[in-house]
């Protein structure tokens, strides 16, 4: 009889699919290394979420998540009710799977497999933040979801509606920043008014806002390269009236860290972001294109305890 203490949470879609097909193999090595457990693999958009809330009401002490920055994102979801977290002491692993994974290269998870189930099998945690979205769907209604990772909103967007049409065969880095080069050539920039706490309340003319918890998205860029998973509070970065000449010309900075010195790019941190447009400006939620502007962004301190490297 599996444990239902350990469950796993697997999306065999992610990777292009290889997932899937890597799963057996995946699964005959953490039983191995992790005694049993109980797995369960989704079908659609939104699975990971229920099945990781009905587990943990269950008694789940550890829910392992196979998958990439999507599927993690709706573990993370699947962890917290309308008054925060369901099991404050749950724990949540990962084994990384996805086409970006990004969220592994500020809070560091091997993606080879033995490593990942070494982090595991230790059960050292750090209690990270998240954040809280209020967004419009694309249906027009007030939703709200959670993200451990980043939210942004402009061009990260359109590249993200971009990325989930084409084919993913050519991993992370290639599919976003084709789909990146595509997007710049057929987006305008927006004016949003945003405000950051009581510090920052502006019209602004963006090509992308970034409100960061880890500091890397899009398959590598570093556009948030001060931001801690546990400081409670967010690194926003708001990338501005650019030029699409001067975009062209400064986009190795969105890869190398240095995208911060450039002066029409400007950093923040804060709790609270709020942000609306007379214009469609699209939301990029952990890689998800779930929505648009108006949304109200909220951090939520040490909400989840995530399995790390000692």
């Amino acid at each position: 009889m599996a444990s239902q203490k350990i469950v796993f949470i697997v999306n065999p879609n992610a990777a292009v699919g290889s997932t899937g097909r890597e799963w057996p193999r995946i699964e005959k090595m953490a039983r191995d290394r992790l005694g049993p457990f109980q797995a369960l693999l989704t079908t659609g958009p939104g699975d990971a979420t229920v099945l990781t809330y009905n587990a943990l009401h269950k008694g789940a002490e550890l829910v392992v998540c196979v998958g990439g920055d999507g599927t993690l994102n709706e573990v993370v979801n699947g962890f917290m009710g309308k008054n925060g977290p369901i099991r404050p002491e749950a724990m949540v692993g990962f084994i990384p799977r996805g086409t970006g994974c990004d969220f592994i290269k500020t809070v560091p998870i091997p993606k080879e497999l033995n490593r990942s189930l070494d982090v595991i099998i230790t059960s050292h945690t750090r209690s990270i933040d998240l954040g809280q979205l209020e967004y419009m769907d694309h249906h027009g209604h007030l939703s709200s979801r959670y993200f451990h990772n980043i939210t942004s909103f402009g061009l990260g967007g359109e590249v993200d509606e971009r990325v989930n049409r084409s084919t993913k065969i050519f991993g992370g880095f290639i599919s976003f920043i084709w789909s990146t080069l595509i997007s710049i050539l057929g987006y305008n920039k927006k004016r949003i008014h945003l405000t950051v706490d009581n510090c920052f309340d502006q019209s602004v003319m963006i090509w992308n806002v970034v409100v960061a918890n880890g500091q890397y998205h899009g398959g590598g860029m570093w556009v948030a390269p001060r931001a801690a998973v546990d400081d409670g509070l967010f690194h926003v970065t708001i990338i501005g009236d650019f030029s699409l000449a001067e975009v062209f010309w400064n986009l190795p900075k969105l890869y190398n860290g240095k995208l911060l010195q450039l002066k029409k790019v400007k950093t923040l941190v804060g709790k609270r972001i709020e942000a609306s447009s007379d214009q469609q400006v699209l939301l990029d939620v952990d890689g998800e294109q779930p929505g648009q502007l108006p949304a109200i962004i909220d951090i939520v301190p040490k909400a989840v305890r995530f399995i790390i490297p000692k």
